[in-house]
């Protein structure tokens, strides 16, 4: 107490000094503005993936896992924060420039420093933050961050409905070409009225459906393969399906193989067969684009970011106020650890401790 008695002046001006000069130095700093934008990810409906694989039968395995992925709001969060979202934001806004970066990797950096992007799990709404030294500039990145997020997204299968979409868009392009093969090879094989009484329709038509729910069981034993061992009673169950309509199949194949006129009854049924299948794909698709249009826009925006009025850093109050403290606090301690150096060299004994540490100091 003796100790900062004496030397109250310096305790109490040198911290005031301090402050001061760090609000000083603040007003030297440029100012940073934030901008802020809040959305809504897409909500997931599992009515309509549950009631499209219903009305599919058994052809449902083909979808695979296409509608098994849930993609919560934090894969939103994920994908603001990806380098293809970072560079076209770099390119859109020429902040390598901005940044005064000589590889596009720091301005990258600089850039994610500089965005925040948080989650609320109580509400699902994102809540995305731009700090800028502009205020225009730093609403106007706010906004394109969600322009170029929908134009990432626009391009991928987030949701449930959009990975139905684009699965049974490849199956349905797949068949298309097939059943083009399949029909030029029909009219190659030569149409006459006595192959057509050989194979008749509803024959040719039950063959089609039922080697397309053999196309069904195969894959779905697949699919258990890659998940259960060999015993499991799921893929033995599964492996007695398929058996049985292999059987089926190779009796109506031979039954109609036996009738006449092979090589147009072959055609004939591939032809049906594939028909059949791109009726099934089209309709699947189509129940895809109409929950895909059911869930709305892709992202919701609730608050576009605006020029913020006021600058989010540096905070003079805050930093005088912490300097001031801080500076106060060094100066106690150096007080007093002077005042004690000062009666230690005072003292014979440990004046000669003194100089044994500086002789040690100076040896080393």
């Amino acid at each position: 107490m003796i100790a900062l008695a004496e030397r109250w002046k310096l305790l109490l001006f040198g911290s005031l000094g301090a402050g001061l000069l760090a609000l000083g130095i603040t007003y030297l700093i440029a100012p940073t503005y934030t901008a802020r934008a809040t959305f809504l990810p897409p909500q997931q409906q599992q009515g309509g993936a549950a009631s499209a694989l219903a009305a599919l039968g058994s052809l449902a395995s083909l979808a695979g896992g296409a509608a098994g992925l849930r993609t919560p709001a934090d894969q939103f969060v994920a994908l603001m924060q990806s380098a293809t979202v970072l560079d076209r934001m770099i390119d859109r806004f020429d902040l390598i420039k901005i940044y005064e970066s000589k590889f596009r990797a720091d301005a990258r950096k600089e850039l994610a420093e500089a965005s925040r992007v948080t989650l609320s799990k109580r509400d699902g709404i994102i809540t995305l933050e731009v700090d800028d030294d502009s205020p225009q500039r730093a609403a106007d990145m706010a906004n394109a961050y969600i322009e170029e997020l929908r134009r990432l997204t626009s391009g991928l299968a987030i949701t449930e409905a959009q990975q139905r979409r684009v699965f049974f868009d490849a199956q349905l392009q797949q068949t298309r070409d097939r059943l083009a093969s399949a029909q030029q090879a029909l009219q190659g094989s030569g149409f006459s009225a006595a192959a057509l009484k050989a194979e008749p329709r509803a024959a040719a038509e039950g063959y089609a459906r039922l080697k397309a729910e053999l196309t069904g069981a195969e894959v779905r034993l697949q699919a258990l393969r890659t998940s259960l061992s060999e015993s499991a009673p799921e893929v033995m169950q599964q492996q007695a399906t398929v058996g049985s309509l292999r059987g089926q199949l190779a009796r109506v194949e031979q039954v109609s193989d036996n009738a006449g006129a092979p090589d147009y009854i072959g055609k004939y049924r591939d032809f049906k067969y594939q028909e059949t299948l791109f009726e099934l794909f089209a309709r699947q698709y189509e129940l895809a684009r109409v929950d895909e249009a059911r869930e709305g826009a892709l992202i919701q925006v609730i608050d576009r970011a605006s020029p913020p009025e006021k600058k989010s850093r540096p905070k003079r109050a805050i930093t005088a106020i912490v300097t001031t403290v801080v500076a106060a606090l060094l100066l106690l301690a150096w007080i007093v650890a002077d005042r004690a150096w000062r009666r230690l060299a005072a003292d014979p004994q440990g004046a000669g401790q003194l100089d044994r540490l500086k002789q040690a100091v100076r040896g080393r």
